[in-house]
């Protein structure tokens, strides 16, 4: 497949609400396939499809070696608060305290068309958050309470 260059902080697509998918289709399923090679080439846990210049919402999260592909995911449900130091492929040498909810609960489909619903926790439910949010033209850094440049 294909690894993209990854979009920076500054550049407009981060900011704007990314485009619903109207269908899972071969062009959606290649996106999804040179997302999961970009994210391995960066050395992610997670990546939207606006991080490479894409305005579609379809996110890829890999978390102790499971990846998870939604396709317009939304979080449908939140508990708890936990706070934890957060960076963003997006915005390289920053860091930053980020206070989400603990546990989520989301819907979006998969590579098939499926609608998948199901819940997370720990570092999956903060990287399913955060993917969600480059969907909705947010970074990080607009909700973390302090940043750290390294």
């Amino acid at each position: 497949m294909a690894v993209y260059k990854i979009v920076e902080i500054g550049a407009d697509i981060l900011r704007e609400k990314a485009k619903e998918v109207k269908e899972v289709n071969p062009s959606i399923i290649k996106l999804l396939d040179n997302m999961i090679d970009t994210l391995h080439a960066a050395d992610g846990v997670g990546l939207a499809a606006p991080q490479i210049g894409v305005s579609k919402r379809v996110i890829i999260v890999e978390v102790d070696q499971v990846l998870v592909e939604l396709i317009n995911p939304v979080i449908l449900e939140r508990e708890g608060e936990n706070s934890a130091e957060e960076g963003c492929l997006s915005i390289p040498n920053v860091t930053g305290d980020v206070l989400r909810p603990s546990k989520v609960r989301v819907q979006g489909l998969n590579r098939q068309g499926q609608m998948l619903d199901f819940g997370a926790e720990s570092l999956l439910a903060r990287a399913l958050q955060h993917e969600v949010d480059h969907l909705e033209g947010i970074l990080f850094v607009d909700v973390a309470k302090k940043t750290y440049r390294s």
